[in-house]
């Protein structure tokens, strides 16, 4: 394949927890070019935007860089940098979950802006709520 014909998709997330609609979002967002890049939420931008991960920023990539949708991933440190990001990686297209539809238009002036529908009934929030939920485990030995 020549350089031409390589198409770069650019993605963000927190992708913790990693479920079914995660896998489904990049596998979708990789059928869209030939190299899916994700820029993925610190710690420290999840603490500034009001989220806490059960995963640690280090175990979240690991878990990334393990699929096979996956060819690179990156720390995103704050809101300001995806367009930077986009010119940097030479972004053809740009995809996020429809829950964030429009809220990413601008970046149609560096590349095309897809917004891919969520898989029903599965996200971290709900895993998490459920997890709340269950009653305790008590292992014996």
């Amino acid at each position: 394949m020549t350089a031409q014909a390589q198409r770069t998709v650019l993605t963000y997330g927190t992708f913790d927890l990693f479920h079914p609609g995660h896998v489904q979002l990049l596998k979708r967002a990789r059928e869209l070019g030939t190299r899916l890049v994700v820029g993925l939420s610190t710690d420290e931008f999840n603490a500034l935007k009001g989220k806490q991960s059960v995963m640690s920023f280090e175990d979240r990539k690991a878990v990334l860089e393990a699929c096979r949708y996956v060819d690179e991933v990156f720390a995103e440190d704050d809101w300001d940098q995806k367009v930077p990001d986009a010119i940097r990686l030479g972004a053809d297209v740009f995809v996020m979950g429809d829950d964030w539809a429009g809220k990413f238009d601008f970046m149609a002036e560096q590349c095309h802006v897809v917004y891919l529908a969520r898989t029903p009934d599965v996200s971290s929030t709900e895993i998490k709520q459920r997890m709340r939920a269950a009653p305790a485990v008590v292992l014996h030995a």
